[in-house]
């Protein structure tokens, strides 16, 4: 336990718990103090070179600590803190591709390379000559698979793996000799390390994981599975549940902690199970599933009847009708847990949970009957309900909305989506192009009204759609990571030009009056570059990756890079997983130009190289592959779009690996080189086929994708998905880089527009620019104005350090020196230091525009 928070204090937060990672130290004696302090100095001054390595800088602080601890203790520290970096960054793994002197010794011709093996695969016999170079007494079996290899033929001082079936062989196998060449090494110079980020002492990781986890449970938005499971290990290291805030907004959260506490603090549960499908998800919690109701329980557990009872009860003090309304939401799943609840079997006890399941299940009453008296008299009582032979129905909200719409009446349509704030404001759209026109100023009447009471996370996606124009492509995300992403035309009517820049109005006002509620700062310092990063949205299926960023951001690309692409697994016992990483390229047109992968190992020669293909992870190697892109030579034959996908050949989902993940290289020095890993991520979920990132070569531009692709059948392989993967990179494409969807530059504009008078902007020239407020400047045209970037009142000196004054600082990079105590968003923290600022995610700016919530957690 120890271990996993320390490992999660360096990720999240760059901090290096050294009370979990080292004994305390004893007193030395006397005479041995001066020379263990110079051994001191050398380990700190080694450690720190070793770090530097991985992308990493010690503080001060950290610095003078190692150098005061006694050699053993700073080795043990030393060790436990580089195997956790190598970890997160993917070095850990013992990397030995197909090709060991991957990339110089790729065959050119990939066709030539296959005819081969299937001869050798098919015609070649024991005890006779090579059937490729007819040599005597140089074939040999390799173990375990058996295959007749010839030595001469097949190098095995380069291979990693059979050369015919390309599975693992064994280690000691006399075919695998000691490479006789020096993995390759790229041809220009290797990249300098750009962004050292500052890694900071901690001394007391108690409060460091109370920090955050109230970060986490503050989140406006839902969890990522990797941010779930970061927050059950924080939980178990912080016993006492005094570290709550007062106000957990999401619910698939809230539930999560209601679990951790349910044993000693059963009570909690009247007040935080407020619809039924509270009680569903911790239902899914309790039963080892996540709270986002996507993939349910593996196997349905029997609960305690105590727990029973406690869930029973909280159902029945709902009101009945939004009881009964929610559990037919979940028509199927609730089924399947009743089974688990027997609500019939307190139907007495409690019957208003009894009478919503009773119309769920369409259970037949009899009157004279226990079951039947609780329930029928339950329903009389409500006018909502009706009983037809002897079964309760029910007409739900839904219905009445959906029945409005059916009947041509969408001005009844929005007289019961007042009754829902929430629901209101996701219909806008439809609402504003089924309204009639005398109706129009009834829908913006009914939204401001509305709009105090939903979540930030819901009005800045609103506020995307209202100004995305049609006729372009529709692009859809599904709730969880189960199901893929698609992508549609749009179709459908533009909305009223008036109407709909009167209903953007309203919400930017919301935001801006929410952000103004938050206290004062007397300056902001911002980065213009955060255009390009995208506000923060559902994270429920991201992939745990080591730069946390949001679908569909984008970040600048040298011309010229080199970028290598890695891809590792390792399979469980008993089962043969064969991953293939691969590259497609288009050209401007999103018209095919070619791939690299285990079919072309070379594209146009030196412009794509694959490491080859292996196809089986055993542990503890398991397996990786490479890709080596040179973005110009890419670009010299017409390619514009690179994009690449990470295939499950034989179709076993991601989330039966023992371990998965992938990631990208910038200049790596080495096969790899962990100080060159610009991102990582994780393979995980049902997922089989993953789309990671974009590169356009035209604007020089990596788009942050993460989607997964429907798979269907075996053999998956990048030729055959080439159509999808085009239009989901056009749709990609045209939905964030027009502009219209709200970006993070937005989100800290609100946030500086509505708390300091005084902004100071970075721009991506170099230029710094000052925006302040006038007297008597609305603050709708203030914010307006430095959203827009237009106007400024003040161009400072270039380097200005304006950052030193300001309490809200939004950048790219951590290279400024703000104030202590500020708080502080940075891609790439850098020197940033984690004790004396604070240092917030883009969730964390969203969560501030939280309106008065009504969950609370007390203990």
């Amino acid at each position: 336990m120890q271990v996993d928070l320390a490992v999660l204090l360096l990720r999240r937060g760059g901090l290096v718990a050294v009370d979990l990672l080292t004994p305390k130290p004893g007193r030395p004696r006397l005479q041995w103090r001066r020379k263990r302090f110079r051994d001191a100095q050398a380990g700190m001054l080694a450690l720190e070179g070793d770090l530097i390595q991985r992308g990493l800088l010690p503080s001060a602080r950290f610095h003078h600590h190692g150098a005061g601890l006694p050699p053993e203790t700073l080795a043990q520290l030393g060790k436990q803190l580089l195997e956790l970096v190598d970890a997160e960054l993917g070095a850990v793994a013992e990397h030995v591709p197909l090709f060991r002197g991957f990339p110089d010794t790729i065959p050119a011709d990939t066709e030539q390379l296959y005819v081969d093996r299937v001869f050798a695969r098919l015609m070649q016999e024991p005890e006779q000559p090579c059937v490729l170079c007819g040599e005597q007494r140089t074939v040999f079996p390799v173990s375990p698979c058996a295959h007749l290899v010839c030595a001469n033929c097949w190098d095995g001082a380069d291979y990693g793996a059979c050369p015919i079936c390309h599975r693992r062989i064994d280690p000691d196998d006399p075919f695998l000799q000691v490479p006789a060449i020096e993995q390759a090494r790229p041809s220009r110079s290797a990249r300098p390390v750009e962004r050292l980020r500052l890694l900071t002492l901690s001394t007391e990781s108690h409060r460091a994981a109370a920090e955050l986890a109230t970060a986490l449970v503050q989140r406006q938005t839902p969890l990522s599975a990797q941010d779930r499971r970061d927050l059950i290990v924080l939980m178990a290291a912080l016993p006492e549940p005094d570290w709550l805030p007062a106000t957990i907004p999401v619910r698939e959260t809230r539930v999560l902690v209601l679990a951790w506490l349910l044993a000693e603090h059963p009570r909690l549960l009247d007040d935080h199970l407020e619809t039924a499908t509270d009680v569903l998800r911790l239902l899914y919690v309790l039963m080892g599933a996540d709270p986002g109701l996507q993939v349910p329980p593996v196997r349905r557990q029997s609960l305690p009847r105590a727990t029973r009872r406690l869930l029973l009860a909280a159902l029945d003090r709902m009101p009945p009708l939004l009881l009964a309304e929610d559990v037919l939401r979940h028509r199927e799943v609730w089924k399947r847990m009743a089974e688990a609840l027997h609500p019939f079997e307190f139907a007495e006890r409690f019957p208003v949970a009894a009478l919503a399941f009773a119309v769920l299940r369409q259970t037949r009453l009899d009157a004279s009957t226990a079951l039947g008296r609780a329930v029928l008299s339950e329903a009389v009582r409500f006018g909502e309900f009706r009983v037809e032979h002897g079964r309760v129905r029910l007409s739900t909200f839904a219905t009445r909305v959906e029945a409005a719409f059916a009947a041509g009446h969408p001005v009844q349509a929005l007289a019961v989506l007042r009754e829902r704030p929430g629901e209101l404001a996701r219909r806008v759209i439809h609402l504003a192009r089924a309204l009639p026109p005398d109706s129009r100023g009834a829908l913006v009447e009914a939204l401001t009204v509305a709009a105090s009471d939903v979540s930030p996370a819901v009005l800045i996606a609103v506020l995307g759609q209202l100004r995305t124009a049609p006729e372009g492509i529709r692009l859809f995300f599904p709730k969880g990571g189960a199901a893929p992403a698609w992508a549609e035309p749009d179709y459908r009517e533009p909305l009223p030009g008036d109407l709909a820049v009167a209903l953007a109005d309203v919400l930017t006002t919301e935001l801006l009056r929410r952000a103004s509620a938050l206290p004062r700062l007397d300056r902001a310092f911002l980065d213009e570059g955060l255009a390009d990063l995208a506000a923060p949205g559902s994270e429920r299926g991201a992939s745990a990756s080591l730069v946390r960023i949001t679908r569909g951001s984008a970040q600048t690309v040298p011309r010229d890079d080199l970028l290598r692409l890695f891809l590792h697994w390792v399979e469980p016992e008993g089962t043969t997983v064969d991953l293939d990483l691969s590259v497609a390229i288009f050209d401007e047109q999103w018209d095919f130009l070619g791939l690299c992968d285990y079919t072309n190992l070379r594209f146009e020669d030196e412009a794509a190289i694959h490491s080859g293909d292996l196809t089986s992870a055993p542990s503890p190697l398991g397996a990786s592959e490479f890709v080596d892109l040179d973005l110009e030579l890419i670009r010299s034959v017409g390619g514009r779009y690179v994009m690449p996908v990470v295939f499950s050949y034989n179709n076993v989902p991601f989330g039966q690996l023992v371990k998965g993940f992938a990631g990208v290289m910038r200049r790596p020095n080495g096969l790899f080189d962990p100080g060159a890993v610009e991102q990582r991520f994780d393979l995980s979920g049902p997922a089989k086929i993953l789309l990671p990132f974009a590169v356009d070569l035209w604007s020089r531009r990596l788009r942050w994708y993460d989607l997964n692709l429907s798979a269907a059948g075996f053999t998956h392989q990048v030729a055959g998905y080439a159509g999808q993967l085009a239009r989901l990179g056009d749709a990609m494409e045209d939905v964030y880089a027009s502009g219209h969807r709200v970006s993070l530059w937005e989100l800290c504009c609100w946030h500086a527009a509505a708390r300091a008078n005084d902004v100071v902007v970075r721009c991506t020239d170099g230029s710094v620019v000052r925006y302040t407020r006038a007297v008597g400047e609305d603050l709708t045209t203030f914010a307006q104005r430095l959203t827009t970037r237009r106007e400024p009142d003040r161009h400072l000196t270039p380097g200005t350090d304006a950052a030193k004054t300001a309490g809200l600082v939004a950048v790219i990079v951590g290279d400024v020196e703000p104030p202590p105590g500020a708080d502080v968003y940075a891609l790439y923290p850098r020197s940033l230091d984690a004790t004396e600022v604070t240092l917030i995610d883009p969730a964390g700016l969203l969560a501030q525009l939280t309106p008065d919530a009504r969950a609370r957690i007390t203990s």
